[in-house]
C-alpha cells in the first residue's frame, strides 16, 4: 500500500480529515482478551505489561503489538486503558491501521494512534502523523500531513 501512495504523481495533502473506521460500531464494554509470550504484573502500580507477539481482541476489533501496558482501575474494577507500542496494528472489519503507538481509553472508547500512521480501507490508503479512532461511532480523524491518493475512475 505504501508503494501506491508513493507512485502517484498527484497526491492529496491536508492537515486533517475525517474518515469512517470499521464496518460496525464496537461495543467497548465487551471483555478484552489478551494473548502474549510474557506477562509482568505490578500490584503496587496497578499495571501489567504484556510482551512478545501481543494480540488483543475485543468483539470484532483486533490489536497487535510488541508490547502492551495495561492500567487497571483501583480495587480491581477492570481495565482503564491500554498502551501499545512496537509495530502496532489495529483491525476492525475490513479496515486496518498501523502505527508506532496506540493508546486505548476503555471508558471513552477512543484510540489515539501516533507515529507513521497508515490506514488501509480496501484499495484506498491514507497516511498521517496521528489518527483518533472512536470505536463507539465507527469514525476516525486523521491529522498531521494527511496524504492519500484519490482515484478518478479512469485508471
Amino acid at each position: 500500500m505504501t508503494a501506491l501512495l508513493l507512485a502517484s504523481p498527484a497526491p492529496i495533502l491536508a492537515q486533517g480529515t475525517n474518515v469512517t473506521f470499521g464496518t460496525i460500531q464496537q461495543d467497548t464494554t465487551l471483555p478484552v482478551e489478551v494473548t502474549a509470550d510474557n506477562l509482568s504484573v505490578d500490584q503496587s502500580s496497578g499495571t501489567a505489561v504484556f510482551t512478545g507477539n501481543v494480540l488483543i481482541g475485543q468483539g470484532d476489533m483486533r490489536l497487535s503489538a510488541a508490547r502492551v501496558l495495561v492500567t487497571y482501575r483501583s480495587q480491581n474494577a477492570g481495565i482503564a486503558k491500554l498502551q501499545a507500542t512496537g509495530g502496532v496494528t489495529l483491525v476492525t472489519g475490513a479496515d486496518a491501521a498501523e502505527a508506532e503507538r496506540a493508546d486505548y481509553n476503555i471508558d471513552s472508547g477512543e484510540i489515539e494512534m501516533t507515529g507513521n500512521v497508515l490506514l488501509t480501507q480496501g484499495q484506498s490508503a491514507l497516511t498521517a502523523e496521528k489518527m483518533f479512532v472512536n470505536l463507539r461511532t465507527g469514525t476516525a480523524r486523521m491529522s498531521g500531513r494527511v496524504k492519500t491518493i484519490l482515484q478518478t475512475g479512469n485508471n
